[in-house]
């Protein structure tokens, strides 16, 4: 069956909102991740599909992006390879119009030879920052509300009061001090040990220390959201999420994985961490310069560590912290642990498949699979130290 001619002078635009990521690495192949921000879902593409589809914005004509095609991969488009292609776009209500009467309906064209299917692609629907997750159901034990009712407005008012620290000026000094904390800490972990070790035994100063970190929390989620607005990206919702009886905030940027620059998905992803780190500093200053009492001393020691470990366990490369979103952010994949599995077991299984990934895909997924081999040794090593000084000192 023959499909209908698809006007040459038809100018394909995609519908306002629809967002069109870089190449990245997804198991053997590299994929392009289309976002309909209006319906919130998300869906896979290959190279050739986002050529014809990046050219969609009004001003080409089919016959236009045909020969641009044509150019590049050196064939020329059918008219059932159109028909299908827009037809696709359409059902998933991704075009701003339709073609006409001559145009496809909607569903899929018969007729073969068309560009790849838009495969809904579960792998590339997370694309909030490291800390967030899909709404779950309401309960008395688990359960998410909302805090603001526009919470880009607020990350935008957010952005307005703390973009001067966003300068360089301002967020160098800042961040070599803390480099000077963290090499302080960590020449005194011994203290720091015991401090928190004491921490344990006073239940006041416990749940004071507990206050604190669960503020750097907060922060730390409003901190993915500023620095999103900073680069580009919308705040979809902040607000409360709980696992009792565990309460957490939250705040979601649908769109972090199309924000225009690597750097600022890297500096998105990164701003929580830093941002507890940065919490920590003026603890660090009293604790380090003032004269204090012992059980002063002992919480902020406690502190100090407690805040220290939080910050660095989201920059771990494991999912789903922070650490994860930036390592996948500079290798440029999409699911790394999941390709990085699937490669490494063909691998290992010496299979003739593990030979057919380009070898951006191989050093990738190598390169990630030594990161977490790197991270659960020296997790372990750390782990053994902190047992070794307590069992030590309780001798």
């Amino acid at each position: 069956m023959t499909a209908p001619a698809v006007p040459a002078r038809y100018r394909p635009a995609l519908r306002p909102g629809v967002l069109l990521s870089e190449p990245l690495l997804h198991g053997p192949d590299l994929v392009h991740l289309i976002r309909n921000t209006g319906s919130g879902q998300s869906f896979r593409v290959g190279p050739r599909e986002h050529f014809l589809i990046s050219r969609m914005d009004g001003t080409r004509t089919l016959e236009e992006i045909g020969a641009d095609y044509a150019g590049r991969f050196g064939r020329r488009l059918r008219d059932s390879h159109w028909h299908s292609l827009l037809a696709l776009l359409g059902t998933r209500d991704l075009l701003a119009g339709r073609p006409g009467p001559a145009g496809p309906p909607d569903g899929t064209a018969p007729g073969g030879g068309a560009p790849k299917d838009l495969a809904p692609s579960p792998a590339a629907a997370p694309a909030a920052p490291p800390g967030t997750e899909p709404r779950a159901p309401r309960g008395l034990l688990r359960g998410t509300v909302r805090l603001v009712a526009d919470a880009d407005a607020t990350a935008k008012r957010l952005h307005r009061a703390t973009r001067h620290l966003l300068s360089p000026v301002a967020l160098l000094p800042l961040l070599a001090l803390t480099v000077l904390m963290e090499v302080t800490l960590l020449l005194r972990i011994g203290e720091l040990l015991d401090a928190t070790a004491a921490l344990f035994t006073a239940p006041a100063l416990l749940l004071a220390v507990a206050t604190l970190l669960w503020l750097s929390t907060a922060l730390h989620e409003l901190a993915h959201g500023v620095l999103a607005h900073h680069h580009g990206g919308r705040v979809s919702e902040i607000g409360l999420r709980w696992r009792l009886p565990v309460v957490i905030m939250y705040c979601t940027v649908d769109d972090f994985l199309h924000l225009p620059r690597r750097r600022g998905r890297i500096a998105t992803a990164g701003a929580g961490a830093a941002t507890n780190l940065l919490f920590l500093l003026p603890f660090f200053a009293v604790w380090a310069l003032a004269p204090l009492d012992p059980t002063t001393r002992q919480a902020l020691g406690g502190l100090l560590l407690l805040g220290s470990v939080q910050a660095f366990t989201m920059l771990l490369p494991l999912p789903p912290l922070d650490g994860y979103r930036i390592t996948a952010q500079l290798l440029g994949a999409t699911s790394l642990a999941a390709s990085t599995a699937a490669y490494l077991r063909l691998r290992l299984r010496r299979a003739p498949a593990a030979a057919g990934y380009p070898r951006r895909a191989r050093r990738a997924y190598a390169a990630y699979g030594a990161a977490v081999a790197l991270t659960l040794v020296l997790l372990a090593a750390a782990a053994s130290a902190a047992a070794h000084h307590y069992l030590t000192t309780a001798r």
